[in-house]
């Protein structure tokens, strides 16, 4: 048995070797019957026959992913008997800190679920693992091109992408109506925040000088405290930190506009007053319970999320959000500001991988890509987006997901395909120490010099200056924009 092993070992060793070389060389040369990526995982069982431990930090993607955890770790270890997938459940609150202290300790997890955007301040530490030479070629066809490019750094790939999700808006369907606001118009064709600061005003409601709805909220205390002004400069002509020639972008005077108009949504009562107290749950319990016309960000899942709440008031048992009204959930894009074009704020989430002190041996490497693409693809991933109610990005995903049909407003998923069809492009070619400064800056000055913006402790201007001040010392007075 143990001869028959090793022949079957050798025999699969020269297969790869002539994939490698095949793929370097001819690209016109086709494989004989190619296995599909869901045959490739159980294919590599043939050598792949040490025991292995693959560990993973994950937070709560939809609302029943952690749920499904064991059945994900058992899953994984019928598709690969000799590997054992352990996956640490983390809050979204905490999920940055404990990553954070495990990479400073030099043993993070070999795998985790954060934005794509945060690969290059990882990179900076030397802690990611890139993949591109163990990744297989059927694992990587088996993306959307556009989403797997979020998950490179230069020539890198540290990781697979999960879903690729429009930062939207989210209206509440009566209430758009009731103020004469065509959300249908809206929803194809977009709208000016001039526009939009004229909608929300008919969206407040107010008796005796107190507001019992809001036309706008937005969540911008806790994890949320980088999303407002991030969301919102994608459309102001900056769809990333830096432009085409690497000069950092927030210096630029629509920069500027942008934070005037952040404060003209407070001051003219369209937005409470208290809005750097709000986080992402008391956000959506204001939208739940018609405080609010619109709230941000909103994202593809609040239409699932809405729809479930709804079904419990209708049971009347007691379950729904407290003093909840029905509300149909509407897709909204983000206005644009300054004249400039929509470029909607794409959000591609993955499991990253990473490495600790040590360089990895070739053989967990090889286990730490399995587990990460069985955790992105196939049957996994077709649950997590469609609880989600997100596009699928993978192949193996969409041929899963015929089985587990969705039942979504059309015309939101239309609005979310017109803005995926606008998502501002991946940006590979920033450079790691660069990236890695630009999220030290947004840490340091731009987010906490946003809560006192939008608290009234500082204006505009003043903030301007000061985001302006730190961009030419941390980039040089020609790294900036002028």
């Amino acid at each position: 048995m143990k001869r028959k092993m090793r022949v079957l070992a050798s025999i699969f060793a020269l297969t790869l070797a002539l994939s490698s070389l095949a793929a370097c060389g001819d690209s016109t040369k086709k494989e004989a019957n190619p296995p599909t990526p869901s045959d490739t995982g159980s294919k590599t069982n043939v050598s792949a026959d040490a025991k292995d431990t693959i560990t993973a930090l994950l937070p709560p993607v939809s609302s029943e992913y952690q749920n499904n955890f064991p059945q994900m770790e058992k899953d994984f270890n019928a598709l690969y008997p000799n590997l054992t997938l352990k996956i640490e459940p983390a809050s979204w609150e905490d999920m940055t800190q404990k990553l954070d202290t495990q990479v400073n300790a030099g043993s993070p997890p070999d795998i985790a679920f954060i934005g794509s955007d945060g690969i290059s301040k990882y990179m900076q530490q030397d802690m990611l693992m890139d993949i591109t030479d163990t990744a297989t070629k059927e694992m990587v066809e088996d993306y959307d091109k556009v989403p797997l490019e979020y998950m490179k750094n230069g020539t890198g790939l540290y990781g697979f992408p999960a879903y690729m999700e429009i930062h939207a808006l989210g209206g509440n369907r009566e209430f758009l109506e009731k103020a004469g606001i065509d959300w249908k118009k809206v929803q194809k064709e977009g709208w000016t925040f001039d526009e939009f600061r004229e909608a929300i005003k008919k969206g407040v409601v107010s008796e005796g000088g107190k507001t019992s709805r809001y036309g706008f909220v937005f969540a911008t205390a806790g994890v949320t405290s980088k999303d407002y002004l991030g969301i919102l400069i994608k459309n102001a002509g900056m769809p990333s930190p830096f432009t085409s020639d690497l000069k950092y972008a927030y210096t630029s005077k629509n920069f500027l506009e942008v934070l005037k108009d952040i404060r003209a949504m407070i001051d003219d009562g369209s937005m409470p007053k208290e809005l750097s107290s709000i986080d992402a749950g008391k956000r959506w319990n204001m939208f739940l319970t018609g405080q609010t016309m619109i709230t941000g960000k909103g994202l593809a899942t609040f239409e699932n999320s809405a729809n479930k709440n709804n079904a419990k008031i209708e049971a009347n048992d007691g379950s729904a959000v407290k003093g909840s009204i029905k509300v149909q959930y509407t897709v909204l894009p983000v206005p644009t500001f300054a004249g400039e074009k929509m470029q909607a704020s794409a959000a591609v989430d993955g499991y990253v991988t990473f490495r600790g002190k040590k360089e990895p041996t070739a053989e967990h490497k090889a286990n730490v890509v399995k587990a990460a693409y069985f955790l992105a693809s196939g049957k996994v991933a077709a649950s997590t987006n469609n609880d989600l109610f997100v596009a699928h990005i993978t192949a193996s995903g969409k041929k899963a997901a015929e089985s587990m049909p969705v039942t979504r407003d059309e015309f939101n998923k239309a609005a979310v395909e017109t803005m995926l069809a606008q998502a501002a492009p991946a940006r590979p070619d920033i450079p790691t120490d660069l990236g890695a400064k630009a999220i030290k800056l947004e840490d340091e000055v731009i987010v906490p010099k946003l809560q006192a913006l939008i608290s009234g402790e500082m204006t505009p201007d003043a903030m301007y200056e000061a985001v302006k001040t730190a961009a030419i010392q941390t980039f040089g007075e020609d790294g900036v924009v002028k």
